[in-house]
């Protein structure tokens, strides 16, 4: 889930870069960047990024076992 505080500019992001990646690490979450309003890029730190994608390959596997009951 996307929080709020978890939106930010892409040019506050740039301005005030290593305490948003500070943030990032502390946190765990990604952080939405945004461009003109809209948003256009989520950043994460690495090692949430690989937690995500490590339950994801566990989700794939479940489900593949289940089909081949």
């Amino acid at each position: 889930m996307i929080k709020v505080e978890d939106i930010l500019s892409l040019t506050d992001f740039a301005r005030n870069t290593k305490a948003h990646l500070r943030q990032l690490k502390q946190s765990g979450r990604a952080a939405v960047l945004t461009i003109n309003g809209k948003a256009q890029l989520i950043v994460q730190e690495a090692a949430a990024y690989q937690r995500l994608l490590n339950a994801l390959e566990r989700t794939k596997a479940v489900r593949r076992k289940k089909r081949q009951r």
